[in-house]
């Protein structure tokens, strides 16, 4: 089906007007540091400390507008690698509290590595989380709304339990002991035909900028083999599209031709050549398409890696699957000169499952696993309706604490003549600064801004560091009254290659213990929408870095509109009116998201060991460092895996 939409919509038309459940915050990048941190006020007012964690009705996950990386949570950290800081601090204030170990991030690789240091020194043992957000979790975000009186859930981070490998030793024996099975989970909960039998399919949405219209194209099913049926149905999709009659010609053809474009070369040979040249510069140069294909498949690879196709080698998007590689008779497995995902792929990749808030539900477990009473309940089916008493993450009674709000701007470590030695973290919460003594500490914060808390730390740690660019993206949930508009134009997933928002989906049916997913076209529902913010052209950590900049400093407003007008333009056949059908908005702005993975393209060849997450994650004295950044990637077994090594590192010293 296809749908010629409006290209322009007053703000009145798109519903800007509606009061709809959001909070509307000031232009994060322009938000004055002041409004947390004032320098008249620090080290000032009670001599006790208030945690907004312990009030009644906290509940972050309920929160919409601007999540993710939210005005409150990086103000500070911004004004310490600026170097302004500590011009307004002053001394901070000692707390009297001990800990044997203070973890610096609460998200799952500080969370597993409480859970393994635990684990090794036993119950007693007196661990501090502290997190500069308002909620655990990192990455794994949960986004909670009530829709029609019922609960639905989002990820408002990372989305599912999966990896381009097999889970490790520790990582799998970790997710066991939460009660985590993915196979079975996926099997028992996972209802994967669901839109499908319900005659939705893959959509592509042709926008007026890119491709000269607004259309709506139902029914593309990219690689699903060579020639009979399948290329009969792609052909009847392209025809229905705007794009030329070459275009059209030259994606049937790299979609289910079995062509050999470099004939004369064995498997070996062929991928040695592809990881060479980007997948733009093969379909250009080496299958010569017509240039009117790439923007069709420039968006492809940007929801793995952060960047398009201009930026990615043609071997890595051989692994990943994409079209013009069924005829080089290419060899299973992985080659020299591939990215950490791109090698997993070649080989397999691990089980896979996608809870309802995405991994925010293996945080949910890790915290009850460490602070039961915080999160009551049994299993892992309970888990995803269980409510979180963050009122009992932070009591002095507790071996495990969990400090929210609390952003660290301090970590050394100490050597007195006359005392053991230990290592002192200060934090700043609203307006106060503190500092805590521990035996031993792990860095389980973002690569880039270590530096700035350790400022001993040897120049060659600290430039290996700062090397690990973080891959911004969006996140976005969007509450709508419900989805009879993807029935009536027979879509469930959309592919927007030329928009903003490069991709919208229905939300995943799952139905987890008390949990239950919209399955009439008449409910509420949630739509995924994500962007990666890149910039094709520049090498892969400058398109980051540009990226990153771009979200600082967008407004929730831009982006609250454009969510509605994208919505509007593709969906307005079906009867979608974003002024009354869109019901709420939680926009996950992640300017430090992914971590980063070394691209073959523009990374050189370092000697073994001598990588910069391997040179950046060496201990310090008795500080240590795990994060997915200290694995060159951004999956959360590696994040598990990098915290085991940590809390090893610091056990065996």
């Amino acid at each position: 089906m296809t749908s010629e939409n409006r290209s322009e919509f007053t703000d009145r038309e798109l519903g800007m007007d509606r009061v709809i459940p959001r909070r509307d915050f000031l232009n994060g990048a322009a938000m004055a540091i002041g409004a947390t941190l004032l320098p008249e006020a620090l080290g000032a007012g009670r001599t006790t400390q208030a945690h907004a964690q312990d009030q009644s009705g906290y509940n972050p996950p309920t929160s919409t507008g601007l999540r993710g990386s939210h005005p409150g949570a990086f103000e500070i950290a911004h004004s310490l690698r600026d170097g302004t800081f500590w011009n307004r601090a002053g001394t901070p204030e000692s707390l009297s509290e001990k800990y044997d170990l203070i973890i610096v991030g609460g998200g799952i690789s500080g969370l597993a590595a409480a859970y393994f240091y635990r684990e090794r020194i036993g119950p007693s043992a007196k661990i501090l989380i502290l997190e500069n957000h308002d909620d655990f979790g990192g990455h794994a975000k949960r986004n909670e709304f009530h829709l029609g009186g019922k609960l639905q859930l989002l990820n408002g981070g990372t989305m599912l339990i999966d990896s381009p490998t097999a889970y490790s030793v520790e990582a799998a024996g970790l997710m066991n002991k939460l009660g985590i099975d993915a196979v079975a989970l996926d099997k028992k909960c996972t209802d994967h035909g669901f839109y499908k039998s319900h005659g939705l399919e893959t959509g592509v949405f042709f926008d007026r900028e890119m491709f000269g219209t607004d259309r709506l194209v139902a029914g593309f099913a990219a690689g699903e083999g060579e020639g009979g049926a399948d290329a009969a149905n792609l052909q009847q999709f392209l025809e229905k599209t705007p794009l030329s009659e070459s275009v059209r010609r030259d994606i049937l053809r790299i979609e289910r031709a079995k062509i050999d474009y470099l004939p004369g070369l064995n498997s070996a040979a062929k991928k040695d050549w592809l990881a060479r040249i980007s997948y733009k510069d093969f379909l250009l140069n080496i299958a010569k398409v017509d240039p009117g294909v790439i923007p069709f498949y420039q968006t492809r690879t940007n929801g793995e890696w952060g960047v398009g196709i201009d930026a990615e080698p043609a071997l890595d998007c051989w692994a990943l699957g994409l079209p013009g590689f069924q005829g080089l008779q290419l060899e299973r497995g992985a080659a020299l000169h591939m990215s950490y995902s791109a090698a997993g792929y070649a080989n397999g990749g691990s089980d896979r499952f996608h809870f309802p808030d995405g991994n925010a539900s293996i945080a949910r477990l890790l915290v009850r696993a460490l602070i039961p009473s915080a999160v009551p309940g049994t299993s892992v089916e309970d888990i995803v309706t269980a409510s979180v008493h963050y009122n009992l993450l932070d009591v002095s009674h507790s071996p495990i604490r969990i400090r929210l709000n609390s952003t660290v701007v301090r970590v050394r470590n100490i050597a007195e003549s006359n005392a053991a030695p230990y290592v002192e973290v200060a934090y700043a919460s609203g307006k106060r600064v503190f500092s805590l003594h521990a035996g031993a500490c792990v860095l389980a914060c973002w690569s880039m801004t270590i530096p700035y808390l350790c400022t001993d730390l040897p120049d060659k740690q600290k430039e290996a560091l700062h090397y690990l660019v973080k891959v911004p993206l969006i996140y976005a949930s969007v509450g709508l009254r419900n989805w009879i508009p993807f029935q009536k134009l027979g879509v469930s997933n959309i592919l927007a290659p030329g928009a903003y928002w490069n991709s919208i989906g229905l939300n995943s049916v799952v139905n987890i213990g008390d949990y239950r997913s919209p399955r009439s076209v008449a409910e509420p529902i949630l739509v995924h929408l994500s962007r990666t913010p890149c910039k094709p052209g520049l090498p892969a950590r400058q398109q980051h870095q540009a990226g990153r900049m771009e979200l600082l400093i967008t407004r929730f407003e831009m982006f609250e509109r454009k969510i509605r007008d994208q919505l509007a333009r593709t969906l307005a056949a079906g009867g979608f009116d974003a002024a009354r059908d869109v019901e709420a908005i939680t926009v996950n702005r992640w300017p430090h998201g992914y971590g980063y993975e070394y691209n073959p393209l523009f990374d050189p060849e370092w000697p073994e060991g001598q990588q910069p997450h391997i040179v950046g994650r060496k201990r310090f004295g008795r500080i240590a460092i795990a994060n997915s950044d200290s694995g060159a990637t951004a999956y959360t077994d590696v994040a598990i895996d990098q915290a085991y090594r940590a809390v090893n590192e610091l056990l065996t010293a």
